[in-house]
């Protein structure tokens, strides 16, 4: 190196990394500080500030008019075209104030314009007035309006949210038979309107939170009072406010980030497109956490057994829902041990299967050049690929797709023989047992486990899988969801609960709502024979 060169170099020093991350969060708090400034009284630096904190976008609207009364007023109306409603806009507070305002500004003293803009010219149902800077950029990004008056450093903020949005539709993950065919929609407060309107109850509670410190998503947590145990609240609360981070695009972000547990892959925390699903949750005494832009809403506490429970089980007879009940129980076994079974019994227990049909899979193996693993594994792996291939592909031609591939590739697979005809029956049975669990988040978590179990049984035999059957047992008693043991009603068993967990009884018997997620208000509805003593 030069001279010059190794002069240069000593000349710049370099700042450590702490010292540059010291004054990032100290030009954060200026911004902060900035942003948090009270209004003033002139209408020009409040614009001004207004614009430096917005920006100057097109999609931005700035209106200012004038006002005669006893003395000219300079009004300005800000809002997002495309959030805030133009023709309430336009119809309830530029119109309105042009035409009612000037009449009674000019009989009024000059100490109640302010009073007279907000009570008599804006004819908005909801009005709220701040004096913070912040709050009036975060309602503009919120798609309110913001009115400003010259003079006085206060604004009034006014709700005229009013963008497209897809509308109530039928869920499509969560389809059932009969039953609401309603489901939620991008917009927070569509939603919350969809649990309104079942619950009309004035103990329902909805509390607004903001998530995000550039996204500020809008959260609603949502629960009835008198019911839901009040550190579960608390929780929740507390959880939500720890989150720091730049964007929520999703309720996904917040399960993950408030989940009990990260590294399981069972799911503790439940999530629904369904209204009617969140309504009967909070009836339990659970939490709904509504998410704006995303029809899927989070329920807690989760436990074990709920996500093998549809809404529809509450829709059809007792007896009828109870055996569904039970297939999906069976159906969530066989799609995780079938393939691992398959493959300890031709590795290592042949013994155990009866003559006639270990000389059938014998001679369907004669010719195949791989191992039971190695067959298994290719076989689940080509399927999950096209499963995953019929998702991501156009509806018109994504299942047709993974139904036609599984079926070529497994024939062409047999016939070249890569490998036998009895694996390629294991694998697509497994594949539609797996269809039957309600829950697409639990399905996942089987997915994964099954090639746990599958290496298992390849290296022990039905050892391996008795051992990890024992592990995943006690991996499920050590889950917890807010405090409530995952596998509630059974661990600890409760006798009561049992009547809403595998089985299904009739309403009549259904007098409680679960003991370990509500401490107080258990009971759900009175015995017959009180209805009786009443009357």
């Amino acid at each position: 190196m030069s001279l010059s060169g190794k002069f240069f170099k000593s000349k710049i020093k370099k700042k450590p990394f702490s010292q540059n991350l010291q004054s990032d969060v100290e030009l954060d708090k200026e911004k902060e500080n900035t942003s948090k400034q009270e209004l003033k009284p002139s209408l020009e630096e409040n614009l001004k500030q207004l614009r430096q904190e917005l920006g100057e976008s097109s999609d931005i609207v700035y209106r200012t008019i004038q006002l005669t009364g006893k003395r000219e007023i300079r009004v300005s109306v800000i809002y997002i075209d495309g959030l805030g409603d133009s023709k309430s806009i336009q119809q309830f507070i530029l119109e309105s104030l042009s035409q009612r305002c000037e009449q009674k500004l000019q009989l009024s003293p000059l100490d109640d314009e302010f009073k007279i803009i907000k009570d008599f010219s804006i004819s908005v149902g909801e009005i709220k007035t701040t004096q913070k800077m912040e709050d009036v950029a975060k309602a503009i990004l919120s798609g309110e309006s913001a009115v400003l008056i010259d003079r006085y450093s206060e604004a009034i903020i006014t709700g005229t949210r009013g963008w497209e949005d897809r509308g109530v539709t039928e869920p499509s993950s969560q389809t059932i038979v009969r039953g609401p065919k309603d489901g939620f929609s991008e917009t927070l407060r569509m939603n919350t309107a969809l649990i309104r309107r079942r619950v009309k109850d004035g103990k329902l509670r909805v509390e607004p939170k903001n998530v995000g410190r550039i996204t500020k998503t809008d959260i609603a947590i949502v629960y009835i009072d008198g019911i839901v145990d009040p550190k579960v609240v608390e929780e929740v609360n507390s959880r939500i406010d720890k989150i720091d981070i730049d964007a929520i695009l999703e309720s996904g972000y917040i399960e993950e980030l408030i989940q009990d547990e990260t590294y399981t892959p069972f799911p503790t925390i439940y999530s629904t497109e369904r209204p009617d699903v969140i309504v009967a949750g909070i009836l339990e005494g659970r939490v709904g956490i509504i998410v704006d832009g995303t029809p899927f809403a989070l329920l807690v506490p989760a436990i074990f057994t709920q996500f093998f429970q549809a809404s529809e089980d509450y829709y059809q007879r007792a007896d009828f829902s109870s055996l569904i009940r039970i297939l999906r129980l069976g159906s969530f076994l066989l799609t995780l041990l079938v393939p691992s079974a398959f493959v300890a019994v031709t590795t290592f227990h042949q013994e155990m299967l009866p003559t006639r049909l270990l000389i059938s899979l014998a001679a369907a193996r004669e010719g195949v050049p791989f191992p039971a693993l190695v067959e298994v594994l290719i076989m689940e792996i080509t399927f999950e690929i096209l499963r995953e291939a019929g998702v991501r592909l156009p509806r018109a031609v994504g299942s047709a797709i993974s139904i036609v591939g599984a079926l070529v590739i497994g024939e062409a697979a047999v016939q070249a023989g890569l490998v036998s005809s009895a694996m390629v029956i294991v694998v697509s049975f497994t594949a539609i047992t797996s269809f039957v669990i309600p829950s697409y988040n639990f399905t996942l978590a089987v997915r994964m486990l099954r090639f746990v179990f599958i290496f298992l049984a390849a290296t022990f035999g039905l050892y391996g899988i008795i051992l990890g059957l024992i592990a995943l047992v006690l991996h499920l008693c050590s889950l917890r969801s807010f405090g409530v043991p995952y596998m509630e009603s059974f661990g600890p068993f409760n006798l009561q609960d049992q009547k809403d967990s595998i089985l299904r009884f009739p309403m009549k018997s259904l007098l409680t709502r679960p003991k370990l997620i509500v401490n107080k208000n258990q009971t759900r509805q009175q015995q017959p024979d009180q209805y009786q003593q009443k009357k």
